[in-house]
């Protein structure tokens, strides 16, 4: 008798049975519900120009469709004021005039410290005091090289300035022990910025967004078909002798992708290309096989610095850095013998688009 009033009526186990159905069945209802509401997001693009020439490209779904496009402009009008060597005036151009600055916003703080970093991960490689070597040959706001391969005189007293320790900074402001030392953070402003944006995209309650400052981009959320955002990697040969305009596709969400290469930013004088990219411990831009570097991090700031390290560094040493940092992925293009091949880390695998 103590058996039978124990056990469970079928009646009992039919309801409970029942509810476990309706519970599923009202959590696919929903689910579809949700994945309905966000294809019904509307989508909003705009775009628009930042430190002077560089353009950018933003978009993302919003249930309201309304455009932040004023205050993204106002965000970065702030940002370059701090940082930008094209605004006489900035903080960043009051310092390398030689005075020591209070710092008015967050901004410069923020990139000066990640920049300290990154400068130690890489040895150097990644070192915003290069900016004297970089208005010297001809690639700062100056637009007019100085100085020329023959000027070795000159390399090695302006390599006198590229010296990060002599900076000291905090939260409050940055003075320095050398009158003559210079920041250029155009290695990772790019990438700060895109990442200043999609912070403050995130804050108004955008989860889905693409956020494209001067090839830099951060992607989270999905498109407006529901999908992974995809990004391409540019051919550095594609200008100078054709073939695919991207050399890579990849599936890109909740992560920052930026690329530093020398196949856009280059002169050529006496029948000799001179790349952007100044190596802070020889003075003299790089030459290597490494054609361009696309890193993927958590943020963009990251990510950007990282790709203009590798540039300095090269393949090896890239690599080498790629798989010391658990957050880095990497995809490198390089000349091998005048055949141009790639490299991508083991985690980047599943999201390459076949």
């Amino acid at each position: 008798m103590a058996d039978s009033q124990n056990s469970p009526s079928p009646l009992k186990n039919k309801n409970f049975l029942y509810t476990i159905f309706l519970l599923i069945v009202f959590g696919v209802i929903y689910i579809s519900r949700l994945n309905s509401e966000s294809r019904n997001l509307q989508e909003v693009y705009f775009n628009g120009v930042t430190m002077g020439v560089v353009g950018y490209n933003i978009k993302y779904l919003s249930p309201s469709g309304d455009s932040y496009q004023e205050e993204v402009d106002a965000l970065l009008k702030e940002f370059n004021q701090a940082l930008s060597t094209y605004i006489p005036n900035s903080e960043i151009s009051i310092f390398n005039k030689g005075e020591n600055v209070t710092f008015q916003t967050t901004h410069f703080y923020k990139v000066l410290n990640r920049s300290k970093e990154i400068f130690e991960i890489t040895d150097g490689a990644f070192n915003p005091t290069v900016m004297p070597l970089v208005n010297s040959w001809g690639f700062g706001p100056d637009k007019e090289p100085s100085i020329s391969e023959e000027n070795k005189e000159k390399i090695d007293s302006l390599l006198t300035l590229v010296d990060f320790a002599s900076l000291s900074f905090d939260e409050k402001g940055i003075q320095k022990s050398k009158a003559n030392v210079q920041l250029d953070f155009s290695a990772i402003a790019k990438g700060y910025a895109v990442d200043l944006v999609a912070d403050f995209l995130s804050e108004k309650g955008i989860n889905d967004m693409m956020v494209e400052i001067g090839g830099e981009v951060v992607c989270k959320g999905k498109n407006k078909s529901n999908k992974t955002w995809v990004i391409g990697i540019n051919n550095p040969e594609y200008m100078e002798i054709g073939g695919e305009a991207l050399t890579a596709k990849i599936q890109l969400e909740n992560r920052a992708l930026a690329t530093s290469g020398n196949y856009h930013n280059y002169y050529i004088k006496d029948g000799k290309k001179y790349a952007h990219t100044i190596d802070p411990k020889t003075g003299y831009p790089v030459e290597h096989s490494l054609l361009s570097a696309s890193v993927f991090a958590k943020d963009c700031m990251s990510a950007d610095a990282f790709a203009t390290a590798f540039m300095v560094m090269g393949k090896d040493k890239a690599i080498a850095i790629i798989n010391s940092q658990p957050d880095l992925e990497g995809f490198l293009i390089y000349d091998n013998n005048g055949k141009m091949e790639t490299y991508q880390s083991p985690g980047l695998d599943k999201f390459v688009v076949k």
